[in-house]
Parts: structure tokens; C-alpha cells; sequence
């Protein structure tokens, strides 16, 4: 077959299938576009999803007739003062995005200059362009992309339902909101009710408000300011504590130089960060800036400028790690308000009582909401009919007051009462410890928190002079399959730095010789059958550091106060105060929170007091 010249139509729509996958990549190139304007005002109206209209109006500089014809021909751009390709200060540069969306759509374009007496318009039919022609616009550009894909009907077909090409459209216009906080946003369609993001103040405040009105209440009042700088890299940004976390990386979002990307390297950081907080199936919530020189990063490596690659990546990466470490234990105890707002909820009465064996038409008067104690059933029985969340229900079938309770209940110094965690008062279930605060009550998971001081302590002997052992007096033989003992023999020495000294005993056994001293006695044999079941489970690229972190989080576990154990007073308000003390022990070793904090307000609530 002889080599021909592609027609500049044919050309316009193969660069359309890079650029324009679906309605949300119009919404980007044309937001973009209204933001290197200059914008202070965007609005985003789609209908269909976007493919039947995309219209966005901004009031920005504009552009006069003569940039306005030059605008929608290809590699045309206002957003290279020159050649150099290495210093792009710019969200938009390849000068394609008009002409490709013109390709495949019917695009119109209405702008106005301060410099030109009235508005211009042009519009682009399938690669057609008509006159341009004198418009009424105060100020800025409106842009309308109508019947999108109808010339090219083969990628038509591919887009999805209009409720799923909206919600990508949303998807877009909330990462660039978050980019630019001082930028004004309103997003309409038939899809959903209008969305608004007011502009707000410059700095680290008005950031979190519009992080705040992207992410939700939950993200602002549980958000950690981050805050580092590092041979002309700067990261900045707002991450969730660990306690408040997702199912997926869909709550990670991430910006260079302004500009939002879904990079491996930035989101493998973020993961590393966390590594000690959570378990593998969460993940964070985090909104990270990075700052760096134009020529420290290729923004030109991805067709829809989703990816990015620096120069140095280690540097970007090791920044990323120790700004996010550092804010988290800057935390210590704090922990998610989530953990109160799901526990108040629990408590709150149902809409409704359900109303059995009554006939409206025997009885005419409706029987009373709740029956009488002499009814039978008892008030108890009224409220597991449903008056109460049915979660809640077992904090009632508690039976009669517990004997601990009566006697280990004691009254709180007020020095402690004005800790941070207040002063133990009880004991409940011999696994809860009730403490009351200045302005509230708090409630510990005793296993949970002594499960973050021990792992805390556990780093810090590695790091100091290593674990001090203790020797068994009788070595225990833990009997094991001969692929669980080959896994441990194989990392004994890795094991041997945790102070856990294990030998191999025939083909189906260890024999465990020496313990963590840090961890008193324990269950030898659990501890081992957890460590093969982990190590069973290692990526062998992971570093050698976290996997020892994995070997003394299981470790933690298996040394700390275990539920069921009653505690006295003073064990209790001796916990409270090492939570205090211990770095990130708001949360345990796999992201649970530690303890949950009610105030005295919201508890004054369930009771009509407020």
C-alpha cells in the first residue's frame, strides 16, 4: 500500500482520540483553558453527561478576533512564550484541545477582550469552521460543546450510561476546585442539584475550607496540616488521621505545580506514610501539593497530562514519606471525630415505633408508643422493639451491675481530670475503660491502646541498642507445616533482632529459645503460627525495614493487655497516661481507633438536656 497524506479532518479526529476520551476530558481542557486565563469566576453546566451539551462560561482576559481564529487550528496556543519545552508554567500547552474537540462536535466559542469594543464568536462544525462573526458577552469566554462524538458515531458507542459520564464530570471539575481555592466554581446539570465552591481566602485556612466543601465535615475536622521543603521541593497540603480512612485510593488526591495526577510514585509514597497506621485494605484520605521548578518535572509525558516524571523522584518520594510521618505523630493521641458522631448516632431513637396486632377498626385510638411495665414485656422489651438503633442493643442486655464495677469504681483526682484523656472511673466488660474528662467521657479499648505502646516501644528499642531478650528456661516447641518452618528459619535472623530467638526442631517443628523481655510472657506458639502466616504473604521487593515493622506489629499484638483481663485504678489511669505519651496511639497496629471520645454536650442531647 503507497504512503499517503492523512486529510487534516482525519488528522483533527485521530488527535480527538487522545485528547477527548469522554465528556469529563472536555470539561478539563476547556476548565484549564478558563483557569490560565485567569478566571476568578467558572461555570460548568452539561447536559446528557456532557454529550448532548458542555457549556462553560468564565471571566477571564478573553481573547480578541485575531487570537480567536488562530485558537481553534491545531498546535495554536497562548500558553508558550516560546520553544521550551521544559518550563512549562502552564495546566494547558499542546495547543490541541480546541481543534480536537471541533473534530468531533459541534463547538462554539464567544469571548471578549478588554481591548475589543464587543464579543467575537466562532463556531466549528465536525472540523468545519464558519466566520467569525461580532457576539454579546460582557467579559471573559463561553465555550459550547453540543452533540459530542456525533462525527465520529464508533466512539459513541463506548460511552457509558449519562449518570456515570456526569459523575466523571464532577470527578474533574472537584480536582481542579481543589488546585485553585481562590477560583469560584459552580457545576449544573440534569444529573444532579447545582454545586457551588465560593472562593475563599489565600493560605493554609482557606485551603482546608475548600478542601473541606470538596471532601466533606468529616475530612476539616479530622485533617492534619502537612508542611515540608527540601532543596526547592515544597509539599504542601492536608492529610485525614488514620482512623479516618476509605476503601479505596479514590479519597487520595494529588497535585504538581497545580496541576491534579494520578501518579504510582506519589500514590506509593502516600502508602509507605501510612504503612504503620493502617491495615492493607484501607487506605487515606490525603490531598497533597508539591511544588517544584517547571524544569525538575515532565508534565508532557501522558496525552491527557494525567502523569507526570521527575527528575528526581527518590527526593520527591523520601519528602512526600517524612512530611506525612512527621505530621501524624505531631498528633499523638488524637483520634477521629468520626468515632463519637458513629456512636451518638447508635443512641439516637428510631423515626418509628412499630405497631403489632392492632386493628383500626376493633380500636380506634392508637395504643400507646411504648408499652407499660406491667404490659409483660417490660420497658427493656420496648426498647429492643426498636426505639433505639438496632446496633445499640447490646450495650441494654447487660444484666445487673457488674461486682468490678461497684468496686474498682473510684473517685477521679482533679489534676487527672484535665488530661487529655481524663481519669479512669471503671472497668466494663473487662476489655472498655470508662474515663472522664473536663468536658466529657472517653472510652479506651485496653487491648487496642496497649497494642500501639508496645509496637511504639518496640521501635524505639531497634533504633536504640535492640530488644532485650529473655531466655526461656525450657524452650518451646511449636510444631508447625514444613513450609510455615522453612519461612521462619529462613528469616531467623530478622526475627533475632525482635530479641525472638528460634532454631529449627526436626522437619514440622521450631524451638522458640529466647523472648522480647518487653513483652513478659506470652503465647509462644501463636505469636510464631501469626509470624509464618504474615511472612507467607511478604512481597519479597518490600524494604527490609517494613517488613521488620510487620514482625513487631504482630509481635505488639501478642505482647499487650489482652481484653478480658480486669485492671485496677491505677493499671487504668497508668494506660491513659502512656497513650499520652506514645506517639500515634490514637489508632492501634491495624488503623482501629483506640478510643472513642463522647462530649458532654452530645451526650446531653440523647437526654432532651439540649
Amino acid at each position: 500500500m503507497p504512503v499517503r497524506q492523512l486529510s487534516e479532518a482525519v488528522v483533527n479526529r485521530i488527535a480527538a482520540g487522545e485528547v477527548v476520551e469522554r465528556p469529563a476530558s472536555v470539561v478539563k481542557e476547556l476548565v484549564e483553558n478558563a483557569l490560565d486565563a485567569g478566571a476568578h469566576r467558572i461555570d460548568v453546566l452539561t447536559d446528557g453527561g456532557g454529550r448532548r451539551l458542555i457549556r462553560i462560561a468564565d471571566d477571564g482576559e478573553g481573547m480578541t478576533r485575531a487570537d480567536l481564529a488562530l485558537a481553534v487550528e491545531r498546535h495554536a496556543t497562548s500558553k508558550l512564550a516560546d520553544d521550551d519545552l521544559v518550563s512549562i508554567r502552564t495546566l494547558g500547552f499542546r495547543g490541541e484541545a480546541l481543534p480536537s474537540i471541533g473534530a468531533v462536535a459541534r463547538l462554539s466559542i464567544a469571548t471578549r477582550h478588554a481591548s475589543e469594543p464587543h464579543a467575537w464568536a466562532i463556531e466549528v462544525d465536525a472540523g468545519a469552521k464558519s466566520d467569525i462573526k461580532p457576539a454579546a458577552l460582557s467579559q471573559g469566554t463561553r465555550v459550547e460543546v453540543r452533540d459530542l462524538f456525533y462525527a465520529t458515531p464508533a466512539r459513541l458507542k463506548f460511552l457509558k450510561l449519562d449518570r456515570t459520564e456526569a459523575e466523571a464530570v464532577r470527578d474533574v471539575v472537584r480536582r481542579l476546585a481543589m488546585s485553585r481555592p481562590d477560583v469560584a466554581f459552580t457545576l449544573a446539570g440534569e444529573e444532579r442539584a447545582p454545586v457551588t465552591f465560593a472562593a475563599a481566602l489565600p493560605g493554609a485556612t482557606g485551603r482546608l475550607t475548600r478542601l473541606g466543601d470538596v471532601l466533606g465535615s468529616d475530612f476539616r475536622a479530622n485533617a492534619v496540616e502537612i508542611a515540608a521543603e527540601r532543596e526547592g521541593i515544597a509539599i504542601e497540603g492536608f492529610a485525614a488521621l488514620p482512623t479516618l480512612t476509605r476503601a479505596n485510593t479514590l479519597g487520595q488526591y494529588l497535585f504538581v505545580n497545580g496541576r491534579p495526577v494520578r501518579d504510582k510514585l506519589l500514590l506509593g509514597a502516600v502508602r509507605g506514610a501510612y504503612a504503620d497506621y493502617l491495615p492493607r485494605d484501607r487506605h487515606p484520605l490525603v490531598a497533597l501539593f508539591v511544588t517544584l521548578a517547571p524544569r525538575e518535572v515532565d508534565v508532557n509525558v501522558h496525552p491527557a497530562k494525567a502523569e507526570v516524571r521527575f527528575r528526581n523522584a527518590g527526593l520527591v518520594r523520601a519528602l512526600i514519606v517524612s512530611a506525612l510521618k512527621t505530621a501524624l505523630a505531631r498528633e499523638t493521641t488524637r483520634a477521629a471525630t468520626t468515632g463519637g458522631s458513629a456512636t451518638i448516632a447508635a443512641f439516637r431513637p428510631a423515626v418509628t415505633v412499630p405497631q403489632r396486632n392492632w386493628d383500626w377498626r376493633r380500636s380506634p385510638a392508637r395504643p400507646p408508643p411504648f408499652p407499660s411495665p406491667a404490659s409483660g414485656g417490660g420497658w427493656g422489651g420496648a426498647l429492643r422493639g426498636g426505639a433505639f438503633a438496632e446496633a445499640a442493643q447490646a450495650a441494654f442486655d447487660v444484666g445487673g451491675p457488674a461486682a468490678d464495677l461497684r468496686v474498682e469504681a473510684s473517685e477521679p483526682a482533679a489534676e487527672l481530670i484535665d488530661r487529655p484523656l481524663g481519669a479512669a472511673r471503671a472497668q466494663v466488660h473487662e476489655t472498655y475503660i470508662v474515663a472522664q474528662t473536663r468536658d466529657g467521657l472517653v472510652i479506651v479499648d485496653q487491648h487496642a491502646a496497649h497494642e500501639r505502646i508496645v509496637y511504639e516501644k518496640l521501635k524505639a528499642a531497634i533504633e536504640k541498642s535492640g530488644v532485650a531478650r529473655q531466655i526461656l528456661l525450657i524452650p518451646e516447641i511449636v510444631e508447625l507445616d514444613e513450609a510455615d518452618v522453612e519461612r521462619l528459619t529462613v528469616r531467623a535472623e530478622e526475627l533475632a533482632r525482635f530479641g525472638l530467638a528460634i532454631e529449627p526442631f526436626g522437619p514440622g517443628a521450631v524451638a522458640l529459645r529466647e523472648t522480647p523481655s518487653l513483652l513478659g510472657a506470652i503465647d509462644g506458639a501463636g505469636l510464631l503460627r501469626d509470624l509464618a502466616e504474615h511472612i507467607s504473604e511478604w512481597d519479597e521487593t518490600l524494604p527490609l525495614e517494613r517488613r521488620l515493622m510487620q514482625v513487631a506489629s504482630s509481635m505488639a499484638c501478642h505482647g499487650s493487655v489482652r481484653a478480658g483481663r480486669r485492671l485496677k485504678p491505677e493499671e487504668m489511669n497508668a494506660l491513659l497516661r502512656e497513650m499520652e505519651a506514645t506517639p500515634n496511639s490514637g489508632q492501634c497496629n491495624h488503623g482501629r481507633p483506640t478510643y472513642v471520645e463522647l462530649k458532654l454536650t452530645d451526650i446531653e442531647r440523647l437526654f432532651g438536656r439540649r
